[in-house]
C-alpha cells in the first residue's frame, strides 16, 4: 500500500499521517512514514523522541547530495547525475519507532528560491523510488502541492488521501489538489473529514467534494490537543473509538 496524505496545511494531516502509520505497525505491517511537509512535525506526531534524535531532511543533507549527484563545486551550475542511485537512502537515514521506519525528506524547492536542481532531482527520484518499488507500506506526509511527486510516481501511488476540515478554503483546497493528482495519473482519489464537532459538518464537506470519495472522519478531540501539549503520539493515548475510526478509513481505501 502506497498513500499520500495531502491537504491545506493546518488541517490535521500530520495527524492521520501517523495515526494511519501506527496503526498499520500495529497490525503487523512493515511501513515506512515519509515526512514531505515544510512543516515537519511527522517525527513528533509518530512518537518520536527529538531530544534523542536529529531530524535532518534529505534536502538540507549537502554532503548526500554531491555524493549522490556528483555535483561538488558545481552546486547550483546545473551539472548532476540524472539518475542517481537512491535505494541505499532509507537504511541509512531512516529511524526506527514502535515498528514505524520514520524518514524526513524535505520539500521540493520552487521557483524564486535559486537553483536547487540536484536536490529537486534527488529528492522525486527518491520519493518514486519509494512509491513504486518499496515493498513497505509508505505513507507519504505531504504539502498541498504535489511537487514531489512526477506522472511517473503517481502511478505507483494506491491512494491519495485529501484531509479536509469544515470551511470552503480547505474545501476548495482539497478540490485544487484533486485536480493535480488526476493531472499525474492518480485514480483513487478519497477525502478524509478533519477537526469535525457534528454532521452538518460532515454533511457539508460530503456534498462538496466532487470527484473525491468521501471515507471517513476524525472528529474534533481534545486527545490531539493533549497529545501535542505532553509532546506525545495521539496514537498512544488515543481511545478505542479513534483507532476503530482509523480501522475504518483503512478498510474503505483498500
Amino acid at each position: 500500500m502506497k498513500i499520500a496524505i495531502s491537504g491545506k496545511g493546518g488541517v490535521g494531516k500530520t495527524t492521520l499521517s501517523a495515526l494511519m502509520a501506527r496503526r498499520l505497525a500495529a497490525q503487523g505491517y512493515q511501513v515506512l512514514a515519509v515526512d514531505a511537509d515544510a512543516d515537519a512535525n511527522l517525527a513528533t506526531a509518530l512518537g518520536i523522541d527529538l531530544k534523542e534524535h536529529e531530524i535532518r531532511p534529505i534536502a538540507q543533507l549537502e554532503e548526500l547530495i554531491e555524493e549522490k549527484m556528483g555535483t561538488g563545486e558545481n552546486v547550483g551550475q546545473g551539472l548532476y547525475v540524472l539518475n542517481p542511485t537512491v535505494s541505499d537512502i532509507p537504511d541509512r537515514f531512516a529511524i526506527e519507532h514502535e515498528g514505524v521506519r520514520f524518514l524526513a525528506v524535505g520539500t521540493v524547492k520552487t521557483g524564486g528560491e535559486g537553483c536547487y536542481c540536484a536536490e529537486n532531482k534527488l529528492i522525486k527520484r527518491l520519493i518514486n523510488h519509494l512509491m513504486v518499488k518499496s515493498d513497505e507500506a509508505v505513507i507519504i506526509d505531504m504539502e498541498a502541492g504535489l511537487e514531489h511527486l512526477s506522472r511517473g510516481t503517481g502511478k505507483g501511488v494506491d491512494t491519495f488521501i485529501v484531509v479536509v476540515e469544515p470551511g470552503m478554503r480547505s474545501i476548495q483546497t482539497a478540490k485544487n489538489v484533486r485536480d493535480m493528482a488526476r493531472d499525474i495519473g492518480v485514480k483513487s482519489i478519497y477525502g478524509v473529514a478533519s477537526k469535525v464537532r457534528n454532521d452538518r459538518e460532515i454533511k457539508i464537506i460530503k456534498d462538496n467534494l466532487e470527484g473525491i470519495e468521501f471515507v471517513g472522519a476524525i472528529p474534533y478531540s481534545d486527545q490531539v490537543i493533549e497529545a501535542d501539549l505532553r509532546g506525545v503520539s495521539l496514537f498512544d493515548i488515543a481511545d478505542e473509538a479513534l483507532l476503530v475510526r482509523i480501522d475504518s478509513i483503512l478498510k474503505n481505501i483498500d
